[in-house]
């Protein structure tokens, strides 16, 4: 690979079209190219830091960007749901961006957002960013629950032995090709935790080999399934390291 438009053709070429099923914990999931998980035996999707209403936070305190963070945002759930129509639908935190982020929905996104509420099951887990449930929205709140023997959670654990699915620290890596490479989103895995990439479209990714992810993997069998264009590619921490 020569440079960057190297990667990005690898990461399109070579990535499953969209979803790689893989064993974790006991549960068998489809990680979702779009950046969710499948959970087929619970009929139940999962989806971390959506910090919806971003833009409109920002906004509040004078930074003045497009307020278009949470229609997207919304489209790519929506797009999950079509694709595996879930039972339940589990957000694992900091689904809004702030505690008043629920009341400044426009009209159309509360629309839009109530359309795949209804007919489901839908758990609100407790963020940094949303500790409370959303005000006027359906759905149960709790700061944790279980799937099988595997906790779901905002923030990773480095104390809970068991299994655990979080989101939180918006993981990505630099995949390189020469000199040159591409950020993207990924899920970070190993036997015992799986992190999730945030769902948000104005989220940003803290890199995976940052000093806030120190103790959580053992690197030795940590995977990377990077979110590539139209698909995933899992990279060993190894190939990845800087």
């Amino acid at each position: 690979m020569a440079g960057s438009d190297g990667v990005s053709a690898l990461l399109k070429e070579s990535g499953d079209r969209a979803a790689r099923r893989l064993s974790f914990g006991g549960l068998e999931l489809a990680v979702d190219a779009l950046g969710g998980l499948w959970v087929e035996s619970e009929r139940a999707l999962i989806v971390s830091d959506l910090h919806l209403e971003k833009g409109s936070s920002f906004a509040r305190r004078g930074s003045l960007i497009p307020p278009y963070d949470t229609s997207a945002t919304l489209a790519t759930l929506t797009a999950m749901i079509a694709r595996w129509s879930p039972r339940r639908v589990i957000a694992l935190g900091d689904s809004f961006h702030d505690v008043g982020g629920a009341a400044r929905l426009s009209a159309r996104d509360l629309s839009a957002l109530s359309a795949l509420q209804a007919g489901r099951d839908w758990l609100w887990i407790a963020g940094n960013h949303d500790p409370s449930p959303p005000p006027g929205l359906s759905g149960d709140a709790a700061a944790e629950t279980v799937l099988g023997a595997v906790a779901l959670r905002h923030e990773p654990s480095l104390r809970d032995a068991r299994p655990q699915i979080a989101g939180h620290l918006h993981p990505c890596v630099v995949v390189r090709g020469g000199a040159r490479g591409v950020r993207r989103r990924c899920f970070a895995m190993d036997g015992r935790s799986l992190v999730m990439p945030a769902l948000g479209a104005y989220s940003g990714g803290l890199d995976l080999f940052h000093h806030a992810f120190r103790g959580l993997f053992d690197h030795a069998s940590l995977i990377a399934h990077v979110m590539g264009d139209g698909g995933l590619f899992s990279f060993p921490a190894a190939a990845l390291r800087r």
